[in-house]
């Protein structure tokens, strides 16, 4: 393989392990192959905002089903593996979510990741006007399968291929609307793939810094330290929450040192030399990972190749407070916030006071929230009279080319 694919796997892995699974795969399949064996989705639309000036915003999304693309349940012995429990368990929860912005320059990337549970407006599903972010692509599903099947739509793969298309586009509209950014790109993959890509690597190198346990709910069961988790455990490091001091959150910062990890495993193992491996991983991306429509993934491949090392940095979305909404669990977001953070990080014009009185935003932080700027840390420091309002926590950088294994909760 040659410096452009190296070059890419050091950059974009750092940014999702689908990503990673693609552009790997450069310099050993053909371009065509490369392209065409990849589900696409139209999700985006023709008409939708797009970047100027040579940015690039792409949505990762990681999409917590035990069904495959056709609403098959998976295999039970791959779901025994998983520790998820059978296929009407976990719904179409799009439990992780990750804003990746790439600058035209290539200076620097930036990967939010947005916490799950963050309560925001949804238009277009019956009975709600809002909902947890992690459910508008399930919700819209459902409500666009009932809909087909009330006009006599019968057919299970018609049915779950419109009900999936119409939650990817009802997640990309609630992150646009949240962010205040164009999504210009998406990656969906789906649980499984996870675990997929785990065993084709052979498993995955994590650190922790306190010894977890947690059967009931992820399977996780880990000492601290460095260690190399097999797929099934691999899975349980990114899925755990329970039993984490900071839960969501906490996982989210899993999440995050995962896809370095995988980075720095995938530079250092001679998995870019290895025909073998590099034909498991291009397997494990076309089962598992849907792209929007109209990605050029090998002209993607070739403009990042041609970029030396940029910072990668992961950042997360600030909460305000946890509340608790008909019975669920959610986390209050401040919008007008939020959408300051992500053009200061994207290194965007920053709303002035003429545009925030057209538009009803602050130019002040709310006094529930400090900045760190100079570490680029996102951070709340109020309580509310029941519990603790959750710490973002400092970005997770990644600089993979040192070979260090981030420690995390």
């Amino acid at each position: 393989m040659g410096r452009t694919a190296r070059q890419v796997v050091k950059v974009v892995a750092a940014v999702l392990s689908a990503a990673v699974v693609v552009v790997t795969a450069y310099g050993w399949s053909t371009a065509g192959s490369f392209d065409a064996g990849f589900l696409r989705s139209r999700a985006i639309g023709d008409d939708a905002p797009h970047s100027l000036g040579g940015d690039l915003n792409i949505l990762l999304i990681g999409l917590d089903t035990r069904r495959d693309q056709n609403g098959n349940e998976l295999p039970s012995e791959v779901l025994d593996q998983l520790h998820a429990g059978d296929g009407d368990e976990g719904g179409y929860n799009a439990n992780t979510l990750i804003l990746v912005h790439i600058p035209a320059a290539m200076d620097k990337i930036v990967a939010v990741s947005i916490p799950r549970d963050d309560y925001v407006p949804v238009s277009g599903i019956p009975g709600y006007t809002h909902a947890k972010i992690k459910e508008t692509y399930g919700l819209k599903k459902a409500a666009v399968q009932d809909q087909l099947i009330a006009r006599g739509v019968t057919d299970q793969r018609k049915l779950e291929q419109a009900g999936r298309e119409a939650g990817r586009a009802s997640t990309v509209a609630a992150v646009r609307d949240l962010t205040g950014v164009p999504i210009d790109r998406f990656a969906e993959v789906t649980l499984g793939g996870f675990y997929d890509l785990a065993a084709a690597l052979g498993g995955v190198e994590v650190c922790l810094n306190k010894p977890v346990k947690d059967d009931e709910f992820s399977g996780a069961d880990f000492p601290a330290g460095r260690q190399q988790l097999d797929p099934a455990q691999a899975l349980a490091f990114v899925r755990q929450r329970h039993g984490l001091e900071n839960g969501d959150l906490d996982r989210t910062h899993r999440q995050q040192a995962f896809l370095t990890s995988v980075a720095r495993q995938l530079r250092s193992a001679g998995t870019l030399t290895d025909p073998g491996k590099l034909s498991a991983l291009m397997d494990v991306a076309h089962r598992n990972i849907v792209l929007s429509d109209g990605w050029n993934m090998t002209e993607f491949v070739r403009t990042l190749g041609a970029a030396d090392d940029p910072q990668v940095e992961f950042r997360t979305l600030p909460v305000l407070r946890y509340d608790v909404i008909n019975g669920q669990d959610v986390n209050i977001v401040d919008r007008p916030a939020i959408r300051r953070e992500i053009a200061a990080a994207f290194g965007m014009p920053v709303p002035t006071a003429a545009t925030a009185k057209r538009t009803g935003q602050r130019t002040e932080p709310p006094a529930a929230w400090s900045s760190e700027s100079t570490a680029g840390a996102w951070r709340t420091s109020t309580t509310t009279s029941e519990t603790e309002t959750p710490d973002a926590g400092k970005p997770v950088r990644s600089d993979i080319t040192s070979g260090q294994v981030p420690c995390v909760n």
